[in-house]
């Protein structure tokens, strides 16, 4: 009985991203000498809402079942935070129609996604990557030369906090329960993982695959078309660069969060873990004065690492 309990912990499928994150943090307080420890933490929490915002899409796709990803995320971010922007035109009235907007970029291409994976047969790895270069190329000719800011009233909400805590967090936190409730308490949530597990089966158990399927991959580009308007609110306007990290970021944070690579099994909690991972290695590299070669191997490197030995860790219990 003694024993139960920390074995139990210890299995959970986010205890990596956490206690890599943990450590990671008092690394970098130790060599500061514990100085800036509350600006670390909120800047953190800041930056690691757009990572959960579109690990929260890519999650669902992933669990859909093996060869399943999103690479059209940083195209639709870049998208829908100029289409945001412009129709939002600086006004704290239109802010909620800017919103919109962006959904409806991220709905677009999701639809768009799909039409090639099931329409071509194109598997999905090329499907979204090709889908991304038409995506960012319609973001250039629609925002070359565009830089809006974005309302005053949307702007605050984008970097402000209370007691140290971003809006944005909490924003995306409320946003993450819906997720999770989404995932393990509705037909939908629990097909998407029956069809990860196996998706034969799945269709002969009644579950409508292709429509499941279709569903995911416009989930996943809303939530990258919310993330485009969120983060151009907090940069201060839309940029064409601006989704670039969260190719790779978007897979990272769903995978050293817990969930599993190949489909059927996952969990919100762990993005946050692995979202703060990411940003405090950052942090911790640039506080070590690390320079911007060297900073991104070994990114890399303990990001394979931690993958490495959270595969391994749910490969024992399978």
């Amino acid at each position: 009985m003694s024993t139960a309990r920390p074995r139990a912990i210890g299995s959970a499928p986010w205890a990596f991203s956490f206690i890599g994150a943990a450590l990671i943090l008092a690394a970098t307080l130790t060599f500061t000498g514990g100085v800036g420890a509350g600006q670390i933490l909120s800047t953190a929490l800041t930056f690691a809402t757009m990572y959960v915002i579109v690990g929260l899409g890519q999650m669902f796709v992933i669990t859909a079942g093996p060869g399943n990803v999103d690479l059209s995320i940083p195209a639709t971010i870049a998208l829908a935070g100029t289409v945001s922007m412009v129709v939002m035109g600086e006004s704290d009235a239109r802010i909620a129609l800017g919103l919109a907007s962006a959904l409806g970029v991220g709905v677009a291409v999701g639809c768009f996604n799909y039409a090639l994976i099931r329409l071509l047969s194109i598997p999905p790895i090329i499907a979204t990557l090709s889908a991304s270069f038409l995506v960012q190329s319609t973001a250039i000719s629609y925002g070359r030369g565009l830089r809006v800011r974005p309302p005053e009233g949307f702007a605050a909400f984008a970097t402000g906090r209370i007691l140290g805590v971003p809006y944005l967090a909490i924003a995306t936190l409320i946003l993450s329960a819906l997720m999770a409730v989404l995932l393990h308490r509705t037909v939908y949530g629990r097909s998407v993982s029956a069809i990860g597990q196996n998706s034969r089966a799945a269709g002969l158990a009644g579950i409508r695959v292709d429509r499941v399927r279709f569903l995911t991959y416009v989930l996943s580009a809303a939530l990258a078309g919310l993330c485009g308007a969120v983060l151009s609110g907090f940069s201060g306007g839309s940029s064409l660069n601006m989704g670039e990290e969260y190719l790779l970021a978007s897979i990272a944070v769903v995978v050293v969060g817990g969930s599993s690579v190949s489909g059927g099994r996952s969990n919100v909690a762990g993005l946050w873990g692995a979202s703060l991972f990411l940003y405090l290695l950052v942090t911790m590299l640039n506080t070590f004065g690390v320079g911007a070669g060297l900073r991104l191997l070994l990114t890399g490197i303990i990001i394979v690492a931690i993958i490495t030995l959270a595969g391994g860790r749910r490969g024992e219990r399978a």
